[in-house]
Formats: structure tokens, C-alpha cells, sequence
């Protein structure tokens, strides 16, 4: 497929078979992550990579809205950064999880970014301090959000290139 196409077809999936995600597919697209542009170079990020079920369940409470298809997915990658190591962090993270979704797609994988900073749980409490408790992250560590990754149960056509919205670009 070519990169334009992988563009096209990539959706947010959230329902996902029980099948187990290959390694070399896992491995891709953590490859990928890896391969993001980072200002200065800096690459201040690390990823955790959850399988654990009581793990998921957790991370699927840990925003109030968003966030139930943690517990149904194979595997979250909760992408953090070193806030004093980078001031770009937010941008740095945004574009892992942008080349993440890519690979996953290309590599036939359903996945779903989902967002954690700025959000609440059920109670009004900070959905990424929530996540740095499950996963016992500490400060200056800071997340954007979690992929969520499995084999899709639900498909989703590709959008359409003719359907693009031209008049949102400024020549």
C-alpha cells in the first residue's frame, strides 16, 4: 500500500477480536514510534507497552468518557515524556501516536488513540495523574495519551480522496 492509501484507510477502531497481535506486527509499529520526529532530537519520550488485563481494565477507568475500549483491547501503549528534558513534549507524543496509528494500520491492526491529558474520571480527577498512579510513573514524566491495539472486529471504509476538503487549504 502506499503511504496516501494507509492515510486514507486509517480509522479509529475500538472493538477487537480476542486473537493475540503477532510480535513482528507489535514490533513494527513500536519501530515506528521510535522512528517519530522529535524537536531537537531530543526524543524525551518512553512507552509502555500493556498486555495485563487487570492493567487494561484500570486504564479503561482512568478517564471518564473514551476510554472503555482499554479493557476489550490486546494491547495499550501508553506513550509518556520527560517534561523537563523537552518543552515540545506535547507535540513530540502527538506525533509517536501519529506514526503509530500508521504502522498499525499497515500492518492490519485496529487502533485507537486515546487521550488522556486535560481529561477527568467519573469523580472530576485528572485522568493522566490517574495513569501515572496505575502504571507508577512519577513526575516530570507527562502523557498525551494510550494506543489502544488489537485485531479488528469492526471494519471501516477508507475515506475517500475525492471528499477531501480542499477549501480548508489556503494557497
Amino acid at each position: 500500500m502506499e503511504l496516501l492509501d494507509i492515510m486514507a484507510s486509517r480509522r479509529s477502531i475500538r472493538k477487537y477480536t480476542d486473537e493475540e497481535i503477532p510480535e513482528e506486527k507489535l514490533n513494527k509499529i513500536l519501530q515506528a514510534a521510535l522512528l517519530a520526529p522529535t524537536s531537537r532530537g531530543k526524543q524525551p519520550w518512553e512507552f509502555y507497552v500493556i498486555k495485563d488485563r487487570v492493567l487494561l481494565q484500570k486504564l479503561s477507568e482512568a478517564k471518564h468518557h473514551g476510554a472503555a475500549l482499554l479493557a476489550d483491547c490486546n494491547t495499550a501503549i501508553a506513550v509518556f515524556a520527560d517534561s523537563d528534558l523537552s518543552d515540545a513534549w506535547i507535540e513530540d507524543c502527538s506525533a509517536v501516536l501519529g506514526y503509530m496509528y500508521l504502522m498499525a494500520t499497515e500492518q492490519g491492526v485496529g487502533s485507537c488513540w486515546v487521550q488522556m491529558r486535560m481529561r477527568k474520571d467519573a469523580d472530576g480527577n485528572d485522568a493522566e495523574q490517574n495513569v501515572r498512579d496505575i502504571l507508577g510513573v512519577e513526575l516530570p514524566w507527562r502523557m498525551v495519551g494510550i494506543m489502544a491495539l488489537g485485531m479488528p472486529a469492526e471494519e471501516k471504509k477508507a475515506y475517500s480522496l475525492e471528499e477531501l476538503k480542499w477549501a480548508k487549504v489556503h494557497r
